[in-house]
Order: structure tokens, then C-alpha cells, then sequence
């Protein structure tokens, strides 16, 4: 059965609890600013940008196993990035 999103909010509403354990897995690392919304812009900006016909498993899969050194590394870019312009 293949479940169709008519969003990206209805996707990000169905991903959103394997998004919440990657956060609390990243907290409990010391990463306590990442938030479930860096994660997803991490995802869909870097990895999933040029992909079709991601199954929902697959991206549960990229949420839970990607390396937290690399959305770190992502969220520190965007945060300089931001303070750069304020400058």
C-alpha cells in the first residue's frame, strides 16, 4: 500500500516522531540546539534534494542514522551564515 502526502507539512507531520528521537538522541550528545526542524532542513536541503519516489521507510531510516557530527556541522554553517548577514 503506498501512502501518498498531499504536503510537505503532511510529511513532516507523519515524520515527526522519528525527527523527535533523532533531537532527543542529539540532546543527550550535547547538541541541545538542534531542533526537529534542522534536522528535517538538514535532510531535505542536502540529501533528499534531487531524489524521487523516497519510501517512508528510507526516510525514517535517513532521519534515525544520520551522523549527528554532520547535521551538526549543518545547523553551525546556517547559524554563521545568519550572524554573518546581521553584521
Amino acid at each position: 500500500m503506498d501512502i501518498e502526502f498531499n504536503s510537505l507539512e503532511e510529511l513532516y507531520k507523519r515524520l515527526y516522531p522519528a525527527l523527535t528521537s533523532k533531537k532527543n538522541e542529539l540532546k543527550r550528545c550535547g547538541y541541545e540546539y538542534i531542533k526537529e526542524k534542522d534536522i528535517w532542513d538538514y535532510l531535505s536541503k542536502e540529501k533528499w534534494i534531487d531524489s524521487e519516489g523516497l519510501m517512508l521507510s528510507t526516510m525514517v531510516s535517513d532521519i534515525l542514522n544520520t551522523d549527528n557530527k554532520v547535521i551538526n556541522e549543518y545547523v553551525e554553517d546556517i547559524l554563521k551564515k545568519r550572524s554573518d548577514l546581521d553584521e
